[in-house]
């Protein structure tokens, strides 16, 4: 008998496991484009070409060549997705500024301070004063409720009496020579909406504290209501400017010519101090001078500072 034939093998292979199917080759994935070792971006010169036609930055193109080299095909991709892009939205039209005209006061005030920088050579000198004595003096006076007392009262009082006791700093510059002035008259800055205006408090040497109080309370409620005379603004021979009320610690004023000197007045401030070895809480305030140093040196604008700061830390003297 013939002999049996051996099984046929199976014409179809049986399908490898997943694990071990060679994967389906695929295109690479874009990549950022990157500096080659120069620091320049690699692209082909066909791209760098097309890029600067289109008007893009080869940074913002991902390159799908090797190591993120960017090709021509790149380039075009890009261009399309910029062309396909939604126009931005209009931005809204910025509101037109307003110009608003100048008051008669500012026009005034803008002239006299630019003739003042350009003119008048300015000195500035700053000491710092314990008001202890006075804080408490006022907190008495203000007790008994006769009138009411201001730490600018107490300054302009003080300036006053230290110009009648230092008249080097009573002066005013002119083509002749120095003038010496006879009266005392301190100019209070106030600052109103449309401007500022400098009433003058006159021989205010002469004056008590409390005089001084109620002249210039009137004084700055003409102010506020337009009711200021060309006598109320004219003749002072020295000018107080006092930001303290604005927490403003230190500053440095403009001379008001034909005047000499306007002192600049800071915020009273509680800081720690050394008192007889030992620290303490004490009040302080800082005070500028401007002095014309046409007429006024740096030794007279120091010794002026230094008697009205003997006059402020010792306020009996100022009388009320």
């Amino acid at each position: 008998p013939e002999a049996e034939a051996p099984p046929a093998r199976e014409a179809a292979v049986a399908e490898a496991p997943a694990s071990e199917r060679a994967e389906t080759p695929s295109a690479p994935a874009p990549q950022p484009a990157v500096a080659g070792p120069t620091g320049r971006i690699k692209a082909s010169p066909v791209a760098r070409r097309l890029a600067q036609e289109f008007g893009l930055e080869l940074t913002t193109i991902r390159g799908t060549g090797p190591g993120g080299r960017i090709k021509k095909e790149d380039v075009e991709r890009a261009a399309e997705e910029a062309r396909a892009a939604p126009a931005p939205a209009p931005q809204p039209a910025a509101p037109a500024a307003e110009v608003r005209p100048f008051t008669r006061i500012q026009k005034i005030v803008a002239q006299r301070i630019t003739a003042a920088k350009q003119q008048v050579p300015h000195i500035y000198v700053t000491v710092e004063v314990d008001m202890d004595r006075a804080v408490a003096l006022r907190e008495e006076l203000n007790a008994l409720g006769d009138s009411k007392v201001s730490f600018d009262d107490i300054v302009v009082r003080a300036a006053a009496v230290a110009l009648r006791n230092f008249p080097r700093a009573n002066v005013s510059y002119t083509e002749e020579g120095i003038r010496q002035h006879a009266e005392v008259n301190v100019g209070v800055a106030v600052a109103l909406p449309d401007g500022l205006v400098v009433p003058v408090v006159r021989n205010a040497d002469q004056k008590t504290l409390t005089q001084i109080a109620a002249e210039k309370r009137a004084l700055v409620q003409k102010a506020r209501e337009n009711r200021l005379s060309m006598d109320d603004l004219t003749g002072a021979t020295f000018s107080v400017s006092n930001m303290g009320m604005y927490g403003v610690d230190e500053f440095a004023a403009v001379i008001n010519p034909p005047e000499a000197a306007i002192l600049a007045v800071g915020a009273i401030a509680q800081k720690p101090v050394v008192r007889d070895g030992q620290v303490t809480v004490g009040h302080r305030m800082r005070v500028t001078l401007s002095a014309d140093h046409r007429v006024l040196n740096g030794a007279d604008a120091a010794q002026f500072l230094q008697e009205l700061r003997r006059l402020l830390e010792k306020p009996l003297y100022l009388g009320f």
